[in-house]
């Protein structure tokens, strides 16, 4: 059974030292909302309980997402016997090469029983090393199908932390924020944890099984119950998708019926928005993964590529292929220039 409280090795009255290895366009704000509420807990505590170094993997400076550029401390080389060590990636986390100092690092830290993990994407990274084999880990929503296809054998979850034993991982953004809080809590108490949170104005502190997102019911702004259960069940049956018939049946409504719902709701027909559900998910893959498009268009419900690629023409005014080769990244942000870069230096 997966444990709530991250090992630690040495005596926590000594403090805590936290290594944070920053990766290329990793995400400013999940890697910020580690480290604030570490310094804001030294201040209120009143002394440097918590010490945090950073590296990159040869030690320069790394580029963020939104383009700013943080100066690091050390090479994963350097990389020590932290008490908690970090990935903190961000956006194109699935096309970077696995670098083999970083693992070989990390495996000696798990096989020490060192506390280790990621933010953001950086599960990707951990299941590529073999690290997450018997645990279950999480990462940002974006990626949760194209993980799952990747690595049908880890299990992963949708909540916005985890902490299974001495790996934790979280979903980024404001989750990192949650998941430092809740370390907080473990080893000085919720007065604490509460405290931090009050001084950076975060009021609802979460808990790890919180989900990512927003219910159907939020992102749509309906709240027919009928139309929610059938958008739930059109998204579970992406690759093998029901009739418009079928779909009536699962809601215990006749197709037209259905059909009218979907029509004043969303001016299209059920079959039109079960479309649109699998052509995103198809986007998604296509920019996320390496699979081929044949391959794509099978997960996603298109029995040809000939038809899949019609229907993602008519959609997004591009072909599968073209969108694979034109996306970079992760998004279709262009790449920071380094002489765009705004440096920070962070200690």
């Amino acid at each position: 059974m997966s444990s709530t409280r991250p090992h630690v090795t040495r005596t926590e009255a000594d403090g805590q030292t936290i290594a944070l290895v920053v990766l290329d366009r990793f995400s400013m704000i999940a890697f910020s909302s580690v480290v604030e509420p570490l310094r804001l807990a030294n201040r209120l505590i009143g002394r440097d309980y918590y010490r945090w170094t950073t590296y990159s993997l040869d030690g320069g400076p790394v580029t963020a997402s939104n383009g700013c550029e943080i100066k690091v401390e050390h090479g994963v080389r350097d990389l020590e016997d932290a008490d908690i060590t970090l990935l903190c990636t961000g956006i194109d986390v699935e096309r970077l090469p696995l670098d083999k100092e970083l693992g070989i690092r990390l495996r000696r830290l798990n096989a020490r029983g060192r506390t280790f993990g990621a933010i953001c994407t950086g599960a990707y990274l951990l299941a590529r090393y073999q690290l997450l084999e018997g645990r279950r880990c999480t990462l940002h929503w974006e990626n949760l199908r194209s993980f799952r296809e990747e690595f049908p054998g880890v299990e992963v979850s949708s909540d916005i932390f985890s902490i299974d034993r001495n790996c934790i991982t979280c979903a980024g953004g404001m989750a990192s924020l949650d998941m430092m809080l809740r370390l907080i809590a473990i080893q000085h108490g919720a007065y604490l944890a509460h405290e931090v949170a009050e001084v950076a104005l975060y009021q609802n502190m979460r808990s790890g099984e919180s989900a990512q997102r927003h219910d159907i019911e939020a992102r749509t702004g309906i709240s027919n119950a009928k139309i929610l259960e059938a958008i739930r069940i059109m998204d579970m049956h992406i690759e093998d998708p029901l009739s418009c018939q079928q779909l009536a049946m699962t809601v215990n409504l006749s197709p037209r019926q259905l059909e009218r719902l979907f029509r004043r709701h969303f001016n299209c027909t059920p079959g039109q928005y079960y479309l649109k559900l699998r052509l995103e998910t198809a986007r998604d893959l296509l920019r996320r993964t390496s699979r081929p498009v044949l391959d794509v268009a099978i997960a996603c419900g298109f029995a040809s590529t000939s038809h899949f690629t019609k229907c993602y023409r008519e959609r997004y005014s591009v072909t599968p292929t073209e969108e694979r080769n034109s996306y970079q990244g992760g998004n279709r942000e262009p790449r920071a220039g380094k002489s765009k870069s705004k440096s920070l230096v962070v200690a």
